[in-house]
């Protein structure tokens, strides 16, 4: 068997991790019959069948499964050898990656990435803007803005400072409905809800409001659909702080209830705490969010 081609090898790792070509052709960027061609060939060359095709499925063959280890430890040390050399490049200019959720990436980054841009013109960001958490392992992003603490050793992570988020509503749904102050008032209001599995509804509960399924007027679980909603009246929404008070139009409700509280954390890769870039904007935006009140 001839030496194997990287770019077949990633194209097996991918399906088998993603579960279809399509999934993992979005994910590296290729079209989704290149990257079939890419799995055809490297069964061929193997000389062996890795998947099984099942509908729109692509399930692992035996042999497909006992070579997937093998696949995942080369492409590990793929991942471990571009975080090495991107951590020793010294250059200051390039593109940094920077993934947080779309709340944080539509309202606070932008005057950060501005800033940036003025203070290191070299500099690129790319805002990846996700409620999921990116995997700074795999370089799915350079340096994440998230709001839990991450328990992998090979991250490094910084906690900038306590943010809150309170109870908001549009100025006209105030006029029409009052301004409600109290937990007891908040029992016979509506409210745009996160989710529909209850989870949503479960923390409202914990933080003091007696409320059920029949509050909610209607769900959104991304943070700029779920803000619109808000601003056309349909109940109460729950929101960062600074963010609300920068837009037009909201009213802070539920004054009596205490706001939620949760941290704001920069982290990203220590090797890549060796490049000057990112070190470069990881300092930027730490003191940009320190500052973002």
């Amino acid at each position: 068997m001839d030496k194997l081609d990287w770019n077949q090898l990633r194209a097996f790792l991918e399906t088998a991790e993603t579960g279809s070509l399509s999934a993992a052709a979005r994910k590296l960027g290729l079209t989704q019959p290149t990257l079939s061609r890419q799995v055809a060939a490297i069964e061929q060359r193997m000389g062996v069948t890795l998947f099984e095709r099942v509908g729109k499925a692509m399930v692992l063959s035996t042999t497909g499964m006992e070579l997937l280890e093998h696949a995942r430890a080369m492409g590990a040390a793929a991942e471990a050898m571009g975080l090495a050399a991107t951590g020793r490049a010294q250059a200051i200019e390039g593109v940094v990656s920077v993934s947080a959720s779309d709340a944080v990436a539509a309202h606070l980054l932008p005057p950060l990435v501005r800033q940036l841009r003025k203070q290191v013109p070299g500099i690129a960001i790319e805002v990846i803007s996700s409620n999921a958490l990116s995997d700074l392992l795999r370089r799915e992003a350079d340096i994440a803005i998230r709001h839990v603490k991450p328990d992998q050793p090979d991250l490094i992570a910084r906690l900038i400072r306590e943010a809150t988020a309170g109870f908001y509503a549009s100025e006209d749904w105030v006029q029409a409905n009052g301004h409600p102050r109290s937990t007891e008032e908040a029992a016979r209001l509506p409210f745009v809800g996160s989710d529909r599995s209850g989870q949503f509804l479960g923390y409202l509960r914990q933080h003091g409001l007696p409320l059920t399924e029949a509050n909610f007027s209607c769900y959104c679980d991304h943070s700029i659909p779920h803000l619109a909603l808000v601003q056309q009246g349909m109940g109460i929404g729950v929101m960062m702080d600074e963010i609300a008070q920068s837009t037009p139009g909201l009213v802070r409700v539920l004054d009596e209830v205490p706001p939620v509280r949760f941290p704001v954390w920069l982290v990203t890769h220590r090797e890549l705490r060796t490049s000057r870039r990112i070190r470069a904007v990881f300092e930027a935006l730490a003191e940009g969010l320190a500052e973002a009140r």
